[in-house]
């Protein structure tokens, strides 16, 4: 099982892709990229359960076999009308 700890003062909107699942896990997160990789790669490597913590304290637990992709950006917010680059 792999966990790491927060950086505060930073989103990160995490999306993982379950295998044979049509509907993505989306949550936001304080942990840095670089933590949510380390995570994905030892899950995938050890093949264990990925666990990562989203900024409200839950945590999510997703099998190593069952993940099709994992996709780490910054949250985007404050955007609000029409057109905005």
């Amino acid at each position: 099982m792999s966990t790491f700890g927060n950086t505060k003062g930073h989103t990160m909107e995490v999306r993982i892709g379950v295998r044979q699942v049509a509907r993505e896990v989306v949550f936001e997160t304080e942990q840095t990229p670089e933590a949510i990789g380390a995570a994905v790669e030892a899950a995938l490597r050890d093949g264990s359960v990925l666990t990562l913590v989203d900024d409200k304290g839950r945590r999510y637990f997703v099998p190593a076999e069952a993940i099709g992709f994992v996709n780490v950006g910054e949250t985007e917010k404050g955007r609000v009308g029409f057109g905005l680059a």
